[in-house]
């Protein structure tokens, strides 16, 4: 399928307050007056609260704006996502960063689809590396996702699982299939059976993930990496893909080394994707919010209702 791609004080006045027992406290007021005052205050309260069940902040009429949810991938957690908040909220959008379980394909799928039905309005759905798996399953079904934005991460197919799009790629995490003491640090966790906790090695983490970050940054996401439940790995997308009926947009690393790139632009010719790249590693989002940023908002005005 060929691409659709696109490029491109509030000052508080203070008044003074006059004494008990000043002249102006102790100014008898006639019964008409105290009445016409009592009246004229219930009118003022009538008017300035809102009435039972209504919001203090009545919505903007004609706002078009989109709900932007953006759905961090494995090994990261929701502050992979600082810099597109800053921008994204700026620019005048509500944006939620749920936590993404990390516990399989289709436990993380369900809680977010919980999620997103509670959200009314349109929705924008951004998922980053596992993410996209994530977002893939949970958006199918759901009238208010307008877009999917794919950045840096996975667009599967149904039937097809992390391992089946890692193998013969040459990911940094292919070796793991086999030998997975050679790219992560495994974890038992309560309740688990024949799987383990996932962290990546903080070497590969910092050469493989975040190479084109300063290594102390890239140092600090090592060590605050969220695990991926080692089960993932094999579990298949078990529902319709949702980019066979919405629009999806997708951001490619040009030199990420997880997904490397000519798995991530046949995934996203093959949804009929607008691609965008970047000269970016795994995580040019967190290298390049402001042009992962752009491609959202992108997306955002292209499908406003």
């Amino acid at each position: 399928m060929s691409t659709k791609g696109t490029e491109s004080t509030d000052s508080t006045e203070s008044t003074s307050t006059p004494r008990v027992g000043t002249a102006s406290t102790r100014t008898r007021l006639r019964p008409a007056a105290v009445a016409g005052a009592v009246a004229t205050l219930g009118l003022a309260m009538a008017v300035a609260l809102p009435s039972a069940g209504a919001s203090a902040t009545p919505p903007r009429h004609g706002s078009t704006k989109p709900t932007i949810v953006l759905v961090h991938g494995a090994w990261a957690n929701g502050s992979s996502w600082d810099g597109e908040v800053r921008i994204l909220q700026d620019k005048g959008y509500t944006v939620n960063v749920p936590s993404n379980p990390l516990r399989g394909v289709a436990k993380d799928s369900e809680y977010l689809a919980t999620y997103l039905a509670t959200i009314a309005g349109p929705i924008v759905l951004v998922g980053h590396s596992y993410g996209g798996f994530v977002i893939t399953a949970a958006a199918t079904g759901n009238p208010n996702v307008t877009a999917l934005v794919y950045v840096d991460a996975f667009a599967p197919d149904q039937g097809e699982s992390i391992a089946d799009l890692a193998t013969g790629s040459g990911s940094v995490v292919e070796p793991a299939l086999t030998d997975p003491a050679s790219v992560f640090t495994l974890r038992p966790f309560p309740g688990a059976q024949a799987e383990y906790d996932s962290y990546v090695l903080p070497d590969i983490f910092t050469r493989g993930f975040a190479q084109d970050l300063p290594r102390k940054q890239a140092a600090a996401l090592a060590a605050q990496q969220l695990p991926l439940a080692t089960g993932t790995f094999h579990e298949a997308l078990a529902v319709e893909p949702a980019w066979k009926t919405i629009p999806s947009w997708a951001l490619v690393g040009t030199e990420d080394k997880v997904i490397p790139r000519a798995g991530l632009e046949q995934m996203a010719h093959r949804a009929g994707a607008h691609i965008q790249t970047v000269k970016g590693s795994h995580l040019s989002l967190v290298s390049h919010p402001r042009q992962t940023a752009d491609l959202i908002m992108d997306a955002a005005r292209a499908t406003s209702r």
